[in-house]
């Protein structure tokens, strides 16, 4: 695809499932505690909010794309419907995509015609350079953003940036 419509994809690991502050132990109470733990992982603060927000801009145009596998794949799945995610953010269900690698998002980007993308690894946002003009590094992080990301703390500053890139993409396509 490449139509220029903007299209935005989304990370699940620390973006919009908060393991790391799980109050029974972090990510491994999502990875290996039982059902009832895995579904006491929060949601990032505002994640499900903003993502509705952004389903409207993108005129439902968004992604989760995850790296992970079918285990964990499916856990997040339950997690999703737990969360009652799919009606409280406005996102397809048929909207969701799950890779064996971080490197293998970049694929996914391209298959999808993504033009914005959200995530907190930096190899991921290094694997789909060039291929995805808005990168936001979302979270805290441990060494400085590269030139080619905007460093996205929460996701207010996600949401503010993205809805400017779009008044941006507006201006320059007119007259």
């Amino acid at each position: 695809m490449n139509d220029h419509t903007p299209r935005l994809g989304v990370d699940i690991g620390r973006v919009i499932i908060d393991g790391p502050n799980h109050p029974g132990g972090g990510d491994t109470a999502f990875f290996s505690g039982d059902e009832a733990t895995m579904l006491a992982t929060p949601e990032v603060p505002g994640a499900v909010e903003a993502v509705a927000r952004l389903v409207a801009l993108f005129d439902g145009r968004v992604w989760l794309v995850s790296k992970c596998g079918p285990r964990v794949a499916a856990r997040t799945r339950r997690w999703l419907d737990a969360h009652d995610f799919y009606r409280r953010s406005g996102l397809a269900r048929d909207h969701v995509r799950f890779c064996r690698t971080r490197a293998d998002k970049r694929t996914h980007c391209l298959e999808l015609g993504l033009t914005h993308f959200v995530d907190d690894h930096p190899e991921v946002h290094a694997a789909i350079r060039g291929t995805v003009a808005h990168q936001y590094v979302f979270g805290p992080q441990r060494r400085p953003v590269p030139s080619y990301g905007r460093h996205t703390p929460t996701w207010a500053d996600v949401e503010r940036l993205v809805t400017d890139s779009l008044g941006e993409t507006c201006r320059t396509r007119s007259p």
